[in-house]
């Protein structure tokens, strides 16, 4: 038994060199393919020493993992093995070559692999000096291993460790190429979102100057139009007339509310915050929510929490998404049928708001287009209603969700952040 240091290397039989030569410089490694490598290495190792196996093991952390095996009832490749107690664990604990002719003789140094009796353990050091693994061979037999055939096999773990390094640090450059790949696609992304917050912003601004000049171009002429509506209305003396002019102070209204919405959208939303209950806020508002047109022959069903669900908002553009949610909710039903409110916290520690109804779902298609400015699945829809709701929504660093399908009907999500 020899546990060999670190030595200056003997000069192999002229023979001996010349097919170590060979083997060396068969050996192909292209960076992709470790294991490959690893197999001609060992092979290479066999058939010089005319040992009965090789095994490459890499062990940089108990236990180990074998690479790599040449014998045929030993661990095979990819298995992770216990090194401790085994001769290789010496190798990889001492960091030096371990040569044992006879291991039963010798057994204060670990136990050869089963079935085994002579062992050559050479580590893998990297140019940093770590152990990585290990290069060992062994026969049936007792054999004394001479320092020719010692120093073939450092030849060889050489060459293995520089591979393995190679890899591992090719590996790492891969996984952080990944990494980076992932980053920048991630900064990419969040870069067109916000150039598109932008555009969006700037196409708001502007349309908010366009709208505010159309708002006042066209209302003072509406109003005044109205009141010349309002007279004739007094004076009007047949049931055709009085219809006609029902029809056109409608139609103005309509156009007011138009206008209005047209407005309440493009402005900016500039918020007036305190601190709100919601299930305060949505009890207090129910009743005003039932007196709307829209809710007449329906039911506004609303279970207040036990306790308080507390959120930063402005109350009155939080209570103009309730009127357009619940006005929304209404008109999708039949009169008879109910629309179900709710506030509670979410998963994500948000106050959460819903209005659902039942009717028919909405189409997928549809559903993505809802908050849309200008679209509309109502005749007379204006198509701002949820868009309007979207923004101030938003303007609290909140969530719309919309949901629909035929077990549960529709139903509208709102989360905003909860005061911390």
């Amino acid at each position: 038994m020899t546990l060999i240091p670190e030595h200056p290397a003997t000069q192999p039989s002229w023979q001996q060199a010349h097919r170590t030569l060979e083997i060396l410089a068969s050996l192909s490694y292209r960076g992709g393919d470790l294991q490959s490598y690893l197999r001609q290495v060992a092979r290479g190792v066999s058939d010089l020493l005319q040992v009965d196996g090789t095994v490459v093991t890499l062990c940089q952390s108990e236990p180990g993992m074998v690479m790599v095996c040449t014998a045929e009832d030993s661990p095979r490749d990819g298995n992770v093995v216990s090194l401790h107690g085994t001769l290789t664990a010496t190798v990889v604990r001492t960091g030096k070559t371990l040569a044992v002719a006879d291991a039963q003789q010798h057994p204060e140094y670990g136990a050869p692999p089963p079935g085994y009796e002579a062992y050559l353990g050479v580590p893998l050091r990297t140019a940093q000096g770590a152990i990585m693994g290990t290069i060992c061979s062994f026969c049936r037999t007792p054999h004394p291993f001479s320092n020719d055939e010692i120093r073939t096999v450092e030849l060889f773990a050489e060459r293995a460790a520089t591979a393995v390094d190679n890899y591992q640090m090719y590996q790492q450059q891969r996984q952080f190429n990944e990494l980076l790949e992932v980053e920048v696609s991630r900064r990419t992304e969040e870069l067109q979102h916000a150039q598109e917050r932008l555009i969006h912003q700037e196409r708001l601004a502007a349309l908010g100057e366009f709208a505010s000049m159309i708002v006042h171009e066209v209302r003072n002429p509406v109003t005044t139009m109205t009141i010349g509506l309002q007279h004739f209305e007094k004076n009007a003396t047949t049931a055709g007339d009085r219809e006609r002019v029902a029809l056109a102070l409608a139609e103005a209204e309509r156009l007011q509310n138009l206008l209005s919405e047209l407005l309440m959208f493009a402005r900016p939303q500039e918020l007036q915050l305190e601190l709100l209950n919601l299930s305060a806020f949505l009890t207090a508002e129910l009743l005003g929510l039932q007196q709307m047109p829209e809710a007449n022959g329906r039911s506004l069903h609303f279970n207040a929490p036990s306790h308080a669900v507390l959120v930063m908002g402005d109350r009155s553009k939080l209570k103009q998404v309730l009127i357009n949610l619940v006005k929304n909710a209404c008109e999708a039903i039949a009169p008879g049928e109910t629309v179900q409110c709710r506030v509670y916290i979410d998963a994500l520690e948000r106050a959460t708001l819903e209005v659902q109804n039942g009717g028919a779902p909405i189409p997928p298609d549809q559903l993505t287009r809802l908050t849309q400015p200008f679209f509309s699945t109502k005749p007379e829809g204006t198509g701002l209603g949820l868009a309007i709701v979207k923004r101030i929504v938003e303007a609290h660093c909140g969530v719309l969700a919309i949901e629909s399908n035929p077990s549960r009907g529709t139903v509208v999500r709102i989360s905003l952040p909860s005061p911390h």
